[in-house]
């Protein structure tokens, strides 16, 4: 039988979180835990719940990327077709165990899209490399005309 208890410690060591975050968790109802004497133990499939994937195995290094790209100048309809871009990019990404969460967000008032990335690093590599193509690139994806018409 493996490990599936974990000390309030190694969740925060496996989240990288402080061990009073852990605690509060705990207390506020947002990580199921039972308490044996002093000590909490927090159980794989309730670890799983709050972080709503699959906890890292013990000692397993795993790296994050969190990137936000800022792209200025963008109306409403070149965010629509940018965001639509980078949504079917990141539906495209194929290891269910590292997801890539994506998130777009337009201020009308200032003319400006942020992109924002969570997820493996390849991953956000790749998709970062697609929205500076799109960027650089003469494509009319953010002007909505096609290339080519004279």
């Amino acid at each position: 039988m493996g490990n599936d208890m974990y000390s309030v410690e190694q969740v925060a060591e496996l989240l990288g979180l402080h061990v009073r975050t852990v605690r509060g968790y705990i207390r506020a109802g947002r990580l199921r835990a039972v308490r044996i004497g002093k000590q909490y133990r927090i159980a794989r499939a309730d670890l799983d719940a709050l972080t709503g994937r699959p906890a890292p195995a013990a000692g397993a290094r795993a790296a994050e990327v969190s990137s936000i790209v800022q792209v200025d100048g963008v109306d409403r309809a070149a965010a629509d077709r940018l965001a639509t871009l980078v949504l079917a990019g990141v539906n495209t990404h194929h290891d269910p165990a590292r997801p890539l969460r994506v998130q777009t967000v337009h201020d009308e008032e200032r003319h400006r899209m942020k992109i924002v990335i969570l997820g493996d690093a390849a991953a956000t590599a790749d998709l970062l490399h697609l929205v500076d193509a799109v960027l650089a690139g003469d494509n009319g994806l953010l002007t909505g005309k096609e290339t080519g018409d004279a």
